[in-house]
């Protein structure tokens, strides 16, 4: 459900579909576990403010300055939680399954000179996020593509910005496998992507 009271999302594949890169036992729990605590608080702090209950997920999070401010942040962090793991589990799919377009790839092109220099510029992206957060493959209200990256669960939604392709950089999202070698689990992590989703979102 896209509105109050969330429910977790189910994921579109099983918990070891990803494997290799990424281990059963860490998508389990980072499902169950972390999604589901985003979920709980996020319905937590709505049931205290029955006037926002009938708004998306999506107009939350864009509007997040004008909501009560004793409830911002835990609607920040929390619907912010719930919204960017949604789109992050929809992104991807089993490794090897999965490639751009040859239209998608001349839009990467053009906004970032090749496939590899755009792959090169993300996990840049995400190397350099301090601490928790996630890197993103946007488009602004020109369709034109850019790359940025957000602190713990904050979105681009409140940029104006569409987000297309979320990589999670939290220590739960890799730690288990990875430890702490991010820059292997971004490389292996394009295996997974799940290019016909990020299309979907930019043509929409």
């Amino acid at each position: 459900m896209n509105k109050f009271p969330f429910t977790l999302e189910k994921l579109p594949y099983a918990y070891d579909a990803l494997e290799p890169v990424i281990d059963q036992q860490t998508m389990l729990l980072h499902h169950t576990k972390h999604h589901q605590t985003y979920v709980n608080n996020l319905n937590g702090v709505l049931e205290k403010n029955p006037e926002l209950q009938n708004r998306t997920l999506a107009d939350l999070l864009t509007h997040i300055d004008q909501l009560p401010l004793a409830s911002q942040t835990a609607i920040r962090n929390n619907g912010g939680g719930v919204f960017n793991h949604n789109l992050f589990w929809q992104s991807m799919t089993k490794p090897h399954t999965s490639k751009p377009s040859e239209a998608f790839i001349a839009l990467i092109n053009q906004a970032f000179k090749s496939f590899d220099d755009f792959k090169l510029a993300f996990k840049q992206a995400a190397l350099s996020q301090f601490g928790s957060g996630w890197a993103w493959l946007v488009k602004d209200q020109n369709n034109q593509l850019s790359i940025i990256a957000t602190a713990n669960q904050d979105t681009p939604l409140k940029l104006g910005l569409t987000p297309l392709l979320p990589l999670d950089v939290w220590e739960h999202a890799y730690y288990l496998k990875y430890q702490n070698r991010r820059a292997e689990y971004i490389d292996n992590w394009f295996q997974v992507v799940n290019w016909r989703a990020v299309e979907e979102r930019f043509s929409k």
